[in-house]
């Protein structure tokens, strides 16, 4: 069965990147949302096992939305991972790759290495 993923980023071309390479594994089916203030919405629409979560995004930090994540019932059970482009993947080895106990993933990064960090937060 294939895991759910939902992508938030402001770069549409950064999430359809993301979609059709994660897609291509044939493990994911990967849903879009480049408007941050439409992230909660697609998170209770999409249901999904992960979301990939942006930190910076306009107007709104993907903290906020993580946040909000976790405030709701209904969805705090979802994982996520933050994507960032404001540290080096240097920084991101440095810091054991958590931002307040959540991992994030330096931008740009690789569909393997992806996959790896997915599989390895949905415990696969």
């Amino acid at each position: 069965m294939k895991k759910r993923i939902l992508a938030i980023d402001d770069e549409a071309a950064f999430t359809r990147m993301l979609k059709l390479n994660l897609e291509q594994t044939g493990r994911y089916e990967v849903r879009t949302e480049n408007l941050a203030r439409k992230a909660i919405e697609a998170a209770r629409e999409f249901r999904p096992d992960l979301i990939l979560l942006d930190v910076m995004m306009p107007g709104v930090l993907g903290s906020e939305i993580a946040a909000q994540l976790q405030a709701d019932p209904e969805l705090r059970a979802i994982k996520f991972v933050f994507l960032t482009a404001v540290v080096t993947k240097g920084e991101a080895l440095r810091s054991s790759g958590q931002i307040g106990g959540h991992i994030f993933v330096a931008k740009p990064v690789g569909a393997e290495d992806l996959c790896r960090i997915i599989d390895d937060q949905l415990g696969r």
